[in-house]
């Protein structure tokens, strides 16, 4: 890491309603003490009740983007999301590759919107798993993307287990499954890496208010990462993080609205 600040690449859309994305990304850097940088690769037409229109940036400037922060500023972890092709997936992947082992890569496969909007073609899931997954440090699926990514059901903490392997097993450092799509009153998220697994419990939060947590949690990650936090205690203060954020969640919008990122900044001052 260079200096006392954490630099976080954030390959990602942008959510023109702030509650997802790279807009998302950015505020949690921000909060959690990094330096957000960002390589767009889409803009979404999007508010709390969904995702009404997506207009995908060209290969070549995502590209340029990537190439043009890394030759100057320089990065200690790296977050993808929203990616929309196999292309683009190859061209991210090509451009990330020297930075396998040197710095975090935290991949988010995002793949549906919360309203139930498709992110990522069916085609393009092939590319994510043989490009991107060898390269990440972390992945950070939900349930549901799990099951696409690996075609089995998930129906508990065992399964999630599992699938945390077979996600190793396809060249991913590690793998944090999300279980928040699961039925129940408690809320598990499972870590698996080569060591065994470790489960992240909650009482879950009875709330419509959690668009954009996917992408909050694994931006947190990075930025945690960047800063020299070990695995665990990253994904530990990123789910503080983020319980808090839904917790303090300020009432957006008619549907699933956004999290507060910045309770941390306002409970300091």
């Amino acid at each position: 890491m260079s200096g006392a600040i954490p630099r976080v690449l954030i390959i990602a859309g942008s959510d023109s309603g702030g509650g997802a994305g790279l807009q998302a990304d950015i505020k949690t850097v921000t909060a959690l003490g990094g330096y957000a940088m960002t390589a767009v690769t889409a803009v979404t037409v999007q508010n709390t009740l969904g995702v009404s229109a997506v207009h995908p940036i060209p290969t070549g400037i995502v590209a340029a983007q990537i190439e043009a922060v890394l030759s100057d500023i320089g990065a200690d972890a790296v977050k993808t999301g929203m990616l929309g092709s196999a292309e683009l997936i190859a061209a991210i992947a090509e451009r990330l590759a020297p930075l396998r082992g040197k710095v975090p890569i935290v991949v988010d496969p995002v793949m549906t919107a919360k309203g139930g909007a498709a992110l990522l073609p069916t085609e393009a899931e092939a590319a994510l798993k043989e490009r991107l997954l060898p390269l990440a440090s972390l992945v950070t699926p939900n349930v549901p993307e799990a099951e696409r990514l690996l075609g089995a059901r998930i129906g508990g903490r065992r399964d999630m287990e599992a699938a945390g392997r077979a996600l190793l097993a396809l060249g991913a450092g590690a793998a944090l499954v999300k279980g928040g799509h699961l039925a129940g009153d408690e809320l598990v998220d499972v870590l698996v890496t080569p060591g065994g697994a470790r489960a992240y419990v909650g009482a879950r939060i009875p709330t419509r208010h959690t668009h954009g947590t996917g992408c909050t949690l694994a931006s947190a990650v990075a930025c945690r990462l960047g800063a020299g936090l070990p695995l665990e205690e990253a994904v530990g203060d990123a789910h503080d993080y983020v319980r808090a954020a839904i917790a303090a969640a300020p009432g957006f919008g008619s549907g699933h609205g956004p999290l507060d990122h910045g309770h941390r900044l306002r409970k300091k001052g």
